[in-house]
């Protein structure tokens, strides 16, 4: 809010109308995990399939602290992805103690499926806007994800916004 005028400043209107595009992405998107061949997956469950593609062969502590999760909570969100097929888990040829994280066949398909509806669904809002709206919103969104990557390092590595440690994993 601006102190010489008490209205929300550019930032402020921007960082809402961003907040707002993504509830309206989390909706579409929402659409297409019930919708999905494969059959449904929880967000918690997505987020984790992410982080496992991106951290190939990584163990559950390094899963649990990069989505803010408790060790308890991503053991048994691991428990029923593997139940699912969605995972696999296998010793780690470093340590007995520790198990590593991968995707099976059944994770990677379920991943190219929902970025295949996620970029459908977005490319249809798209072509119902000008052309140069589309022009400044590419412009835009890439010089948000340059200054997060800054901010951030990188991204896969930043829990949701508005998480805390143990609630990530919780849901699924």
């Amino acid at each position: 809010m601006s102190r010489f005028t008490g209205q929300p400043s550019q930032r402020e209107q921007v960082a809402e109308a961003a907040c707002a595009a993504s509830e309206l992405l989390e909706v579409l998107w929402g659409r297409g995990q019930e919708a999905a061949p494969s059959g449904p997956v929880s967000p918690s469950q997505l987020r984790a399939l992410l982080v496992i593609e991106k951290h190939e062969g990584a163990n559950l502590r390094t899963l649990g602290e990069v989505l803010g999760s408790r060790a308890s909570s991503v053991s048994r969100l691991c428990d029923r992805m593997e139940a699912m097929g969605l995972v696999v888990r296998s010793p780690s040829p470093t340590s007995r103690r520790e198990v590593e994280l991968r995707l099976s066949r059944r994770g990677h398909n379920v991943l190219d499926e929902y970025r295949a509806f996620r970029t459908r669904e977005v490319r249809i809002v798209l072509e119902l806007m000008d052309p140069s709206d589309v022009i400044a919103l590419a412009k835009g969104l890439t010089a948000f994800r340059a200054a997060a990557i800054g901010r951030f390092g990188a991204l896969d590595s930043v829990a949701p916004a508005g998480s805390e440690p143990g609630t990530v994993a919780d849901s699924a």
